[in-house]
Formats: C-alpha cells, structure tokens, sequence
C-alpha cells in the first residue's frame, strides 16, 4: 500500500485546515521546498499536494511553487486543486507532474476525465472523492453537491478512471482516526482507492492495508508526529512467485540453464493468487519476440485469472511493447537487456507510463570482487558495474529493481546478502531479491539483513518445497511485517 504524505498550500505556505474549514488555518512551515525534501530524505518517493487556494478560487494559484518542489526534489507528486478546465490540466501534466487530481470539475464535466485518460493515460488522472455525511462535496468543500457517493462513482465508471481518492471531510485534520465504515463504502467499486482524512496512527494504516487499499494519505498527523513515515523494513514485505516462460510453459533450471517444465502458466499463476501470493511475475526468458502474439495472449489470460499485481517481462524493446503489454492486463513491465543498451530508454517510458509500471531486472554476477552486469539471459558480460548501473536506473525513473545474482539462481543456497545490501544502499527505490532462495530461513534472512521490499522465488514454490501460506505465517512469527 502506497503512504503518501501530504502537502496544503495556501499563499505557497504549507498549511492544514480542520474539516476542510478555511477559517481554521494552521501554518506549519513557511517553506514547502524544504519540508518535501525532508519527505524525500525519510524515504518517500511520491507526495500529494493540494493547492487549497485554487480549489477554493476554482483556478490554479500555487503551480509555481508545485512545479519548484517537483525540480529541487525530483519525486513523483500527485497534485489537485482549482483544476476546471482541459487547457489547465494539459499544463501541469505536460511539465512532468505525476498526476493530476480532479474534483469539482469530475462532477461537472466526466467528459473531461475520459478525454484526459485517452490522451495522458489511466494512471495519471485521479479524481477526488470528498464526501461529508454521504454526499459529495465541491469547490474546496464549500458546496454541496447533489451526488452520493455510489452516484459519484457509477458516474466515474464509465470514464475509464482507475484510481479514485476517498476523502471523509468529517474526519480529515481531526487526529481522530478513520471511519472504516465510510471507507468500506468505496472499496470494492471496480478502482484503486486512495483513502485520505483522518489516518492518525499506524493502527489506521494497518486496517486500510488489510482492507485493500491502494494507499493512504497523511496530514496532519505526519505534522504534529503521531505518525512517522515508515522506513522500507517497516512496510509489508512481499513475497512474489517467479514463472520463468519458455515455449508457453513454465521452466526451471540452474544458472539460466538445464530447463525442466515446471507447468501451466495460467493454472500456476492463478494457484498462487489465491494462495496468497502478493504479486507475480512472468518472465519470457527466451526473449522470444518472434511469438510475441503468443506472449501476449498469454498475458491476457494470466490476467484474467488472477487479483493480484502482475509484471511481465522479456523481449521490451519499445514503448509501444510496453504500450501492448499494459493494455493485455500487465501491471508492470521488466526490462532487462535493452535496459543496459539503452539506459534513455528508460527515462522516456517513465515519462511516458510513469515509474510505478517499471521494473528493471538486474542480472550481476561477482568476478574479481566486482559484480558487472550480465545480459541475453545471463550469457554476456558487459562489463559494467552493478552498483553504479542500478544507482542510474533509479535516476532514469525506475520504480523498482529485481536483483537476479547470476551465482545464486536455482542453487537454493540463499540469496546474496552482500550484493543485495549494497544495491539497496546506492538507490531509493524498491529492491526485489531473486535467485537463491531453498528454505524459509533464506526468506527471513533476507527480510532481516538486507532493506529489500521483497523477495522473488520460483522451483521452490512451483515443485511445492514451501507453501505460501505457510511461509507467511513463518515470517510473521519471527516479526516481519507481511500481509496475510
């Protein structure tokens, strides 16, 4: 689950109301510059900023300071307020702002959202669903509208929206806690739900964590320190099934070779979907873009039988690949190989998609104390350094590395701590530890000693050695953090 902290501006100074209440103003730092890069340096990699001024007004009046906090920090940011018109949205996102959040002008005109979606994307439009007693709230919150909640969200439906934020103005700036009913109400409605008003504890987090949630955001209770944002070892670790794709089955061997057939994709990927599993990823390791129709059927098929996050990769090597492969259901796409030959590439897609979709798989393995790359399913060495590639694909826009250590994979030995340690160390940006894993300890120990978000296993899992749920239950005794 996403933990996004916020930032209000009014007049370009960092503020929270009470209940959306304007009369009730505080200011908590005159400069929101520096209060996003502390964001920034406790870990955060997206913040949620509201120009209360603008939504008020019904017309941007801080984007100047917005665009400042998106070039001095470089992070992701999600940012609304006054937004009514296409001219106006078409700006902010065209300078490289994440996404735009939309209210009053949703309700006013949902043609504007479709046509935002079909030229931005899904995932770079969100729309603001602030409800007070029921109902839908307006320009700031100052109005009330006629719209229920389920008449809201029936409306957004045929948009093509994707991700919604849930605010209970009743709860939010009151350091009460959420109300799990209300948010109860817009879960399960066909979007990815961000909740915001009232988190004040990591109790609250939990909840919405277990309820679903796509991500939360925090206020004022970040502000006056009921809540500190969370470092990695803090945050649910995932545990995620590998399908290694040869020929449309599912393989297995040691180092990249020796492949045995290890089963169906689709019943494989759909077993571990309601074993537990906390996302998937499906791998062409052939790179056989010469069955790329194939492939992409077969993703659509994954997809449909799965509720799970799901990331493909093998054989990327344009946006539009990358284009296709959303479009049949991917969640994420892994880019290997053309990754290392074409690092701009990457900075164009995140442009282009947005990190969160990309993945860069990584395939390092250790000669002469140094761990240089390897490409083409681990046959060449490209002799460059590991450490220093992954640290500039994080600049590029990476969402997230998977760390295949080349003398670790299908060897049950354990992962390799010390590679995965000092990737983690040189980026801030989620790490996955792949190629290792033979026991549950090896799960513990790399949750324990390395700060890697999650940890990638394939024979073990697919030949039945160890079942998710029972490594879950494993972990969590031994206190790590995991969703059941």
């Amino acid at each position: 689950m996403l933990i996004i902290p916020a930032i209000d501006l009014i007049d370009g100074k960092c503020v929270r109301l009470e209940q959306g209440d304007y009369s009730k103003v505080k200011k908590y730092d005159c400069d929101p510059v520096k209060v996003a890069k502390k964001f920034k340096k406790q870990g955060t990699k997206l913040i949620h900023i509201i120009d209360l001024a603008g939504a008020k007004n019904g017309k941007p009046k801080n984007f100047k300071k917005i665009a400042q906090i998106a070039d001095e920090t470089g992070l992701d940011i999600q940012t609304g307020g006054g937004i009514r018109t296409y001219k106006q949205a078409e700006k902010i996102l065209n300078y490289g702002i994440r996404r735009i959040i939309l209210g009053t002008s949703a309700f006013i005109n949902p043609k504007m959202v479709r046509s935002l979606i079909n030229t931005f994307g899904a995932d770079r439009i969100i729309v603001s669903v602030d409800a007070k007693d029921g109902i839908i709230m307006t320009n700031g919150w100052i109005k009330k509208s006629s719209q229920s909640i389920e008449d809201a969200l029936n409306r957004l439906r045929d948009t093509g929206l994707e991700i919604i934020i849930f605010t209970d103005v009743k709860q939010d700036g009151m350091l009460k806690g959420i109300n799990i009913n209300n948010v109860k109400k817009v879960l399960g409605k066909g979007f990815k739900v961000i909740v915001a008003g009232g988190v004040t504890s990591t109790e609250d987090i939990k909840q919405l964590d277990k309820l679903g949630a796509y991500g939360c955001i925090i206020g004022k209770a970040l502000y006056e320190g009921q809540v500190k944002l969370a470092s990695p070892n803090n945050l649910a670790k995932r545990i995620i099934p590998c399908l290694d794709i040869k020929n449309s089955r599912v393989v297995k061997g040691k180092k990249f070779i020796n492949l045995k057939d290890a089963g169906d994709p689709v019943e494989l990927a759909k077993y571990y979907s309601e074993m537990g599993a906390d996302e998937l990823v499906f791998l062409d390791i052939m790179a056989t873009v010469e069955n790329r129709e194939t492939l992409y059927e077969l993703v659509s098929k994954i997809s449909a039988n799965i509720n799970i996050p799901f990331t493909v990769g093998g054989g990327i090597k344009s946006l539009e690949d990358i284009r296709t492969l959303l479009a049949c259901g991917a969640d994420k796409v892994s880019i290997g190989s053309y990754a290392v030959k074409n690092p701009d590439f990457i900075k164009k897609a995140a442009e282009q998609f947005g990190s969160q979709c990309l993945v860069i798989s990584i395939d390092p393995k250790k000669i002469n104390n140094k761990w240089k790359i390897f490409i083409k399913g681990g046959r060449q060495n490209t002799n460059i350094d590991a450490i220093k590639f992954a640290t500039k694909m994080a600049q590029m826009g990476a969402g997230e590395l998977l760390v295949n250590s080349l003398d670790r994979d299908g060897m049950k030995t354990g992962y390799d701590i010390e590679l995965l340690k000092a990737i983690c160390s040189a980026v801030n940006i989620p790490v996955i530890a792949s190629s290792g894993a033979g026991r549950k300890e090896d799960f513990l120990k790399v949750f324990k000693n390395t700060n890697v978000d999650a940890a990638l296993a394939a024979s073990l899992f697919h030949y039945g050695e160890i079942k998710i749920p029972e490594l879950k239950q494993y972990l969590l005794k031994n206190n790590v953090t995991i969703r059941i």
